[in-house]
């Protein structure tokens, strides 16, 4: 190896990320006990309950991750990246008619006492065959054929889990554009995605005049930090665009309620404007060569037909109880006795919980099953009850340690394969983050998702450790000789 030497276990591996995730199995442990304790566990490790059950699939973890580190080669997880992916999507597939009905979804494989979900593992493979791909030699993401590719890449498993009405899981598919911004993917993608939620919000709750408004205010503001002036024709447009905001005020106040004008919608005029408008700009900035126009008119074509189609994809794509849940989350029914009921005996036991919490086995909402699925998808809200503000804010330190851990031993890497697929991995669990907390303190709709390590489950456990130690496993080798 030339001047290189071959540093033992001690110094190629990264054990401050080995032992952060350590700490949130252990933390996971203790309070999916804690979740579970009133139904009359003999101990921790009565294995007739999901405490002992959860040991288990603990230590199978460790051999799991054992045999990564120590057994298989690295290289292997590249070459055999493709196949892998196909393998799952098969299962992936296969699953939705095969598999049973739970609670609407059908995404679990049974055998016998073991449940197996393949769409835990799907991230990996997906994570593995991303990184194989942006990581050749002539990959360009600005390239349309590229691009295209790690779409497909990234949204065939998603819309398959769609299919299986995991709709958690597939969320967390959307977490990879993070990944692809790292690799040279334009920042304004990300601009438009949180744009396109903040349009079917505004269009669901307000109106979808509301929406156009906001869309056209946004856009206008685009060309002020693109052109770095606002100009007179700027003005013009600002002073249209506040007579519009005012302008069903307007028509309420000066005219007949039986009259043509206030029976006219403000919307339809101003789409019959933008239609107008929307040649001129596409024209001009073609001719002018002034991207930022032609992006700008393509993107009210995209947020009108947004707008538009908001209710159709609420009533028709999004099921019963996922539109129940986004109704209760965003205000517009009240409903704290069933499809809120979680999420409201949720915030209860996090508040309750205060800065120190009520002590180890002392939640009351913990120890009475107040809360549903808590020892999975509501595993946090005893960390709340139990550990109180200090011990959540330990709880996401240790996960924001963990991903940053990931992150800055991804840029440290020579190879663009571990780097990339460094990126995947810690935007799967920062996915499975946000949504898990932000779901029970009722900032996200409940989509059934675990937070990572902590939850109990064998899938989830087995996914994430197989996750994160291919990626120390393909860290090491390449420390192994500098």
């Amino acid at each position: 190896m030339g001047n290189f030497s071959d540093r033992g276990v001690k110094q190629s591996i990264d054990w401050k990320l080995v032992i952060s995730y350590l700490l949130l199995i252990i933390i996971g442990w203790v309070n999916i006990y804690a979740s579970i304790h009133s139904e009359g566990p003999a101990s921790i490790f009565d294995f007739n309950f999901r405490c002992g059950k959860q040991f288990v699939w603990i230590l199978t973890s460790f051999v799991l991750a054992a045999v990564i580190l120590f057994v298989i080669n690295p290289q292997f997880w590249e070459s055999a990246s493709l196949p892998m992916y196909l393998f799952v999507l098969g299962l992936l597939v296969v699953v939705i008619f095969v598999s049973k009905d739970v609670k609407g979804s059908h995404s679990w494989f049974e055998f016998g006492p073991v449940k197996f979900q393949p769409a835990e593992i799907s991230k990996i493979t997906t994570s593995l065959l991303l990184a194989t791909l942006m990581s050749q030699t002539n990959y360009r993401i600005t390239r349309f054929k590229d691009f295209l590719m790690t779409a497909i890449v990234i949204g065939v498993p998603m819309l398959v889990i769609l299919a299986e009405s995991e709709t958690g899981s597939a969320l967390v598919y959307a977490g990879f554009i993070f990944v692809m911004y790292r690799e040279g993917f334009s920042g304004w993608w990300l601009f438009s995605i949180f744009l396109a939620i903040l349009l079917f919000i505004l269009t669901l709750t307000a109106s979808p005049y509301v929406s156009l408004l906001v869309l056209i205010g946004v856009l206008m503001a685009i060309g002020v930090v693109c052109t770095g002036r606002m100009g007179v024709i700027g003005w013009v447009n600002l002073a249209a665009l506040i007579l519009f905001c005012l302008m069903p005020w307007i028509l309420g106040k000066v005219t007949a309620p039986e009259s043509f004008l206030a029976r006219l919608k403000p919307i339809y005029i101003l789409i019959g404007i933008c239609v107008c408008a929307l040649p001129y700009f596409l024209i001009k900035g073609y001719k002018d060569r002034r991207m930022h126009l032609t992006m700008s008119a393509l993107g009210l074509i995209a947020g009108i037909a947004l707008i538009f189609s908001t209710d159709f994809i609420f009533n028709n794509i999004l099921q019963d109880h996922q539109r129940k849940r986004i109704e209760v989350l965003l205000g517009m029914k009240e409903d704290p006795a069933g499809v809120g009921y979680n999420v409201n005996q949720s915030m209860i036991a996090i508040g309750s919980g205060g800065l120190t919490g009520k002590g180890f086995l002392n939640g009351t909402q913990t120890t009475f099953g107040f809360v549903p699925e808590q020892s999975t998808d509501f595993i946090f809200c005893t960390v709340g009850e139990e550990w109180g503000f200090l011990g959540c804010f330990i709880v996401i330190l240790l996960y924001v340690y963990l991903i940053w851990r990931i992150i800055v031993d991804a840029e440290k890497s020579r190879e663009a394969f571990t780097r990339i697929y460094g990126y995947c991995v810690a935007a799967c669990i920062f996915m499975h983050l946000f949504i898990n907390i932000g779901m029970t303190i009722g900032l996200m709709p409940v989509i059934g998702i675990p937070l990572p390590l902590l939850s109990y489950g064998g899938s989830s456990l087995w996914a994430f450790t197989v996750l994160i130690f291919i990626f120390i496993a393909l860290y090491r080798q390449e420390k192994k000789y500098y």
